[in-house]
């Protein structure tokens, strides 16, 4: 018996045809990717297709594949030391050279199902994406906060400006490559009487994990003994 996810596929595969780029399932929902030239005519008829009619759009927001995959931790491996790095893999999203993303997350109320869409960015800077809100006008906040947190500009927003950071904040905090330490630090000056901004202080580093460990298995003279080799003390 064909399972409400299957039927599900076939429609979205009947219904997009050739704008599919890749067609998945996880945690029970179907993921589907698009061009971005594609996005709006694909959600116009998500929408408004017999059998789909995705009406409502739950959530929306940006993706950074800025070095996806590619962590600094390197090993798999625990140290005699007592302390090791983690394992590298690798993805396509990186190696293809595609960094933003948005998704969307679709609710159709009329049949009970969902689907997860993903659109890649055309590479450029600014990224740049249609905005759906003519589709789905519940995209309007949405839009504006992946604006703000990742700089995705959506062409055809009607009032594309921040909605989480500070006035005159630089830079946009959930890019990959945005400083932990931020680019600005605030403080209230007595003197002048307000809020004044200036550059941060905080010197960026990097912290390696560690285990120190004390019992006799990590003594000095007892630790590259083969195995089996009577033990002293």
């Amino acid at each position: 018996m064909t399972s409400r996810l299957d039927q599900l596929e076939a429609r979205v595969r009947e219904c997009i045809g050739e704008n599919i780029q890749r067609l998945s399932r996880a945690e029970g929902e179907l993921t589907l990717e698009v061009s971005s030239d594609s996005l709006v005519e694909c959600c116009l008829l998500l929408r408004g297709t017999s059998g789909l009619q995705f009406e409502s759009m739950v959530d929306l927001c940006g993706l950074d594949y800025l070095n996806y995959g590619h962590g600094e931790w390197k090993t798999a491996e625990a140290t005699s030391s007592g302390f090791s790095r983690g394992v590298s893999r690798s993805d396509d999203t990186e190696s293809s050279g595609r960094r933003f993303a948005v998704v969307y997350h679709l609710l159709s109320v009329s049949l009970n199902h969902r689907l997860r869409l993903r659109v890649f960015v055309d590479a450029g800077e600014p990224p740049v994406i249609a905005s759906v809100i003519d589709v789905w006008p519940s995209a309007n906040w949405y839009e504006r906060e992946a604006f703000d947190l990742f700089g995705i500009l959506f062409d055809g927003h009607p009032d594309l400006r921040r909605i989480l950071t500070d006035y005159g904040f630089i830079g946009h905090p959930f890019r990959k490559d945005f400083p932990l330490s931020g680019n600005v630090e605030v403080r209230y000056d007595p003197d002048k009487g307000r809020v004044v901004y200036e550059p941060v202080s905080i010197q960026p580093r990097t912290l390696v994990p560690r285990v120190i460990r004390t019992d006799n298995r990590y003594r000095e003279a007892l630790r590259d003994r083969p195995s089996g080799e009577p033990r002293d003390g």
